[in-house]
């Protein structure tokens, strides 16, 4: 979460790392997922720090309603808050994540993935640091998803996996590698 302009700053960065690694002039204007990611960041810093009545304001009036333009754009639902720096988004198109998840550093995510609650009373998931979300990957209930964990396409995790350094796939997923996401992803 960030608290400070520092911070602020510091996750644009990582995030900018991990999104492609150096982006050109030309990209920095024209990919929309940098975009939604800059303005997420912006949104977070804004709701965080900037307590004051001018800041309120920009806050609800302008950086909201530009973050809620371009998700329904991109097709994502990725609330503020949620993701720690070093947030990677592969493609646009559908992602649902709950506002009461939280996701750990250096987290590439692709398309068609939903994040969310499962029964009535149950605990959002908590998905650790250098995680890998495949196409399609369905993660729901009170779980936790351990460091270094690769989630493969279309897996539905609805039990905890808290050791990590392993690959999950299938319906339901369990465990199918020891192979991890730093053997996949250099972050």
């Amino acid at each position: 979460m960030i608290h400070s302009k520092a911070e602020y700053y510091h996750y644009l960065e990582c995030d900018r790392k991990a999104q492609s690694g150096k982006i050109g002039f030309m990209r920095y204007l024209k990919d929309d997922i940098w975009k939604f990611i800059r303005i997420l960041r912006k949104a977070e810093y804004y709701k965080n720090c900037r307590k004051d009545i001018i800041g309120k304001i920009y806050y609800y009036t302008n950086i909201k309603m530009r973050l809620r333009k371009l998700s329904y754009k991109l097709g994502f639902t990725i609330p503020e808050n949620v993701f720690e720096e070093g947030l990677s988004i592969a493609h646009y198109g559908n992602i649902v994540i709950n506002p009461h998840v939280k996701i750990g550093r250096n987290c590439r995510i692709h398309v068609g993935v939903n994040i969310g609650l499962g029964a009535r009373g149950e605990l959002p998931p908590v998905v650790g640091n250098n995680v890998y979300i495949g196409p399609g990957a369905k993660l729901f209930g009170s779980i936790i998803i351990g460091d270094n964990t690769v989630i493969g396409a279309n897996a539905v995790v609805n039990k905890s996996f808290p050791e990590g350094n392993i690959s999950l796939g299938g319906i339901p997923a369990k465990e199918i590698s020891k192979k991890n996401s730093n053997d996949i992803i250099k972050w």
